[in-house]
């Protein structure tokens, strides 16, 4: 039953993201060209997934368990550090660059885009690359670095 949940949910989403048009890279790139020929139809869109986040994530931590999961799984620090802000910059670069985030990139490559295909590719280096460096410089490189 999980699964299908799962499921339902994932396509339920995916639709959503077609309908508002977030799965056409050139309907958000002119979203995020507000210095030229801004479209501002996906800020409705944006407004209504943060308002609906909102109320779900306050009702969430309210609650002991998730109601199709054992655990929820949540952030182990809220500290916005220089990974943080190196990722959302890399994040909105590609994003306004390519005109795909990840969901929208899935949703659209499932539809047989195939500029779908190639942003995947790349986000799932950057995945794996991400994944391959360390989280902290070892204690050698901060040593070797102090006169």
């Amino acid at each position: 039953m999980q699964r299908i949940s799962e499921f339902v949910v994932g396509l339920i989403f995916g639709l959503g993201l077609m309908l508002s048009g977030m799965t056409d890279p050139g309907k958000v790139i002119g979203f995020l060209d507000i210095t030229g020929a801004w479209d501002p139809s996906l800020a409705l869109v944006m407004g209504g997934a943060i308002g609906v986040g909102v109320f779900a994530f306050a009702w969430a931590k309210k609650r002991r368990q998730p109601m199709l999961g054992e655990a929820f799984d949540w952030p182990a620090s809220e500290l916005i550090d220089r990974r943080v802000v190196i990722g959302s910059l890399v994040f909105g670069i590609g994003w306004g660059l390519a005109g795909f985030c990840p969901g929208p990139a899935l949703v659209s490559l499932a539809a047989g885009q195939e500029k779908a295909l190639y942003f995947v590719g790349a986000m799932i280096f950057g995945m794996i690359a991400c994944e391959l460096m360390p989280l902290h410089p070892s204690p050698s490189s901060e040593t070797e670095s102090q006169p």
